[in-house]
């Protein structure tokens, strides 16, 4: 699954790539996003698209508990997501694409758990589909927004570090899942083997905690 990444691009590098709404900020560099942060989202603004933040674990409008209560869902799968009760109204409704400098998968080595960092061979954004939602806290009324990252079967190149990655999109398709423009099981699928590197990064990024947010996470060891 997808359970950590990093948000390093510059405001140019994402306007460049989809012409987002302007006006043009700074965007700090993250390179530790855990579930429940706020992370960059890209949503449809008319026919327009902007980049925004959201909460990463998505709450469905439905939902009547406190969030507390709320299971697991920084992941939806590809297979199901059209389905799924928490994810299947904004699949219809509230596509979003979440973009990413890199992330983030852990495989056993020499006994240890070794993190390994994957990005684009390009050096440009990956573009993560995604969904989102609003949702109304019963006691409060407070008004949250979030999302979560569609997965899918990984492609070979993923296969030796974990049997699922996030659904990359293609630039060119970013509007038509954003939008709806083409039948989505044409796009949630595998990206090509060609898209990714990955090298073995520092075990710093194993914990939350202690890591703490910077370069040095992503640097090759």
């Amino acid at each position: 699954m997808c359970g950590r990444f990093t948000q390093t691009y510059t405001w140019a590098q994402v306007h460049e790539a989809l012409n987002i709404i302007k006006p043009n900020r700074n965007l700090p560099a993250r390179y530790s996003l855990a579930p429940t942060l706020p992370v960059d989202v890209i949503v449809a603004k008319g026919d327009d698209l902007d980049l925004t933040m959201r909460r990463w674990g998505l709450v469905p409008g439905w939902w009547k508990k406190s969030l507390h209560d709320m299971p697991s869902t920084f992941n939806a799968r590809a297979e199901t997501v059209a389905e799924k009760p928490m994810f299947r109204t904004a699949y219809r409704k509230k596509r979003c694409v979440i973009p990413a400098s890199g992330f983030y998968e852990w495989r056993l080595e020499g006994g240890l758990k070794q993190p390994h960092y994957f990005s684009a061979r390009s050096g440009e954004p990956l573009w993560m589909a995604g969904l989102w939602d609003d949702w109304t806290d019963p006691v409060s009324t407070d008004t949250l927004l979030s999302c979560t990252i569609i997965v899918t079967q990984a492609n070979s190149f993923m296969q030796p570090f974990h049997d699922r990655m996030p659904v990359l999109l293609d630039t060119s398709d970013v509007r038509k899942w954003i939008f709806n423009e083409v039948e989505a099981s044409t796009l949630l699928i595998p990206a090509r083997n060609s898209i990714l590197q990955q090298w073995p990064v520092s075990r710093r990024i194993s914990s939350t905690r202690t890591c703490g947010d910077d370069a040095g996470l992503v640097e090759a060891v």
